[in-house]
């Protein structure tokens, strides 16, 4: 499965109020950080005719020369500050790829310098982080979107509307899981920064905040407590200096006491069945294999299996194409300030119940959404 389309949401900020738009004028992109998944904006963004990638940041030289090269189309500036970016006046859009615990701040300076904003997620790796982003996005006349991609998937957003309008019943239940065949390369790109808790957020929070942002879709809310435990099992102290979990094992409590199972882990053998990525969605009348095949499964006997939503081609760049609607068209937002906020808190509250070895509620992270 892979991307389109403006699904339904928690909740929605569109583009209104918009002190200007752009018809056929081309928004000046930039993109702070063109690491793998800045490289990958930046290939989505040259793919949509109303852009232009004029600027581009990162640290590393390597990694800037590699990017201005795939985007000489568009002859863009390149610079090794990101304060740069946000001081450049005909820079209109602001793309954030860097590591999680820089996105709050720098979302926060280009909302404030009056750019629209694509926030990679996780949107912040803490509570204070996602509070002060919301405050100021809220304050904002600028589109904001969060790299929860999933809602941008056609397949996914007409599964969860059939659920939502009672295919399966009540939902009741989600067990879900995210499992990898091993740890994050320990000589990568990222691992001058993932493997510290403080930087990343961990696998939960940089990773599962996809996994966890379906859930809370379909469900329909956000969870009121969580509780569960965590730790490096396998990769003890490796690499060293290691603060991030290899494996992590929750429950969640949502409103009308529907629950979620979830566990994440990077030593699924790769001959093992039951591995990669699922969604189970519980209800009363029947189960929802949500990502594989969004195939139902009903309660009882002699029931036979029906699709609820067919596979169907998927724009790759979808949640891309649906930011610059935002900014041209006014179009509804796929995942605004809410959703991002919802998703990063959701990883949040998982983290603090693992690490603090308690039940930890939504009420304790201090945001109001």
């Amino acid at each position: 499965m892979n991307v389109n389309r403006r699904c339904f949401l928690l909740g929605s900020a569109g583009a209104a109020g918009l002190t200007w738009a752009q018809s056929a004028e081309q928004i000046q992109t930039a993109v702070i950080g063109t690491g793998n998944r800045g490289s990958y904006l930046l290939r989505g963004i040259l793919d949509q005719a109303g852009a232009k990638a004029v600027a581009l940041c990162d640290i590393k030289p390597d990694r800037l020369e590699k990017a201005a090269a795939a985007a000489a189309r568009d002859n863009p500036a390149t610079y090794a500050d990101w304060r740069k970016i946000i001081d450049r006046n005909d820079v209109q859009a602001v793309f954030i790829a860097t590591p999680p615990h820089l996105h709050s701040e720098m979302a926060i300076a280009a909302l404030k310098a009056g750019k629209h904003v694509f926030c990679e997620k996780p949107i912040g790796v803490t509570a204070a982080q996602v509070r002060e982003l919301v405050q100021v996005a809220r304050a904002s006349n600028r589109v904001f979107v969060a790299g929860q991609q999933m809602r941008s998937y056609k397949q996914l957003s007409e599964a969860v509307r059939k659920i939502r309008e009672g295919a399966i019943g009540e939902v009741i239940m989600v067990k879900a899981q995210r499992h990898a065949t091993a740890d994050l390369p320990h000589d990568g790109s990222s691992a001058d920064w993932y493997f510290d808790v403080a930087k990343s957020g961990g696998y939960l929070i940089e990773q599962s905040v996809h996994n966890l942002d379906l859930c809370n879709w379909v469900i329909g809310a956000h969870p009121l407590r969580a509780c569960g435990f965590g730790g490096a099992l396998l990769y003890k102290n490796d690499p060293a200096g290691r603060t991030i979990f290899d494996c992590s094992l929750l429950t969640y409590e949502y409103p009308n006491g529907v629950k979620l199972s979830f566990t994440q882990n990077v030593f699924h053998p790769r001959s093992l069945p039951s591995g990669g990525q699922y969604v189970y969605v519980y209800g009363t009348k029947g189960a929802v294999d949500l990502i594989s095949a969004a195939t139902m499964y009903p309660l009882g006997a002699g029931g036979a299996p029906s699709v609820l939503a067919q596979k169907q081609e998927e724009y790759q760049h979808a949640h891309i194409a649906a930011f610059y609607d935002c900014v041209n068209k006014g179009s509804q937002n796929p995942a605004d300030i809410v959703i991002g906020a919802t998703a990063a808190l959701t990883s949040i509250l998982g983290h603090e119940a693992m690490s603090k070895e308690k039940v930890v509620n939504w009420s304790d992270l201090g945001v109001k959404l």
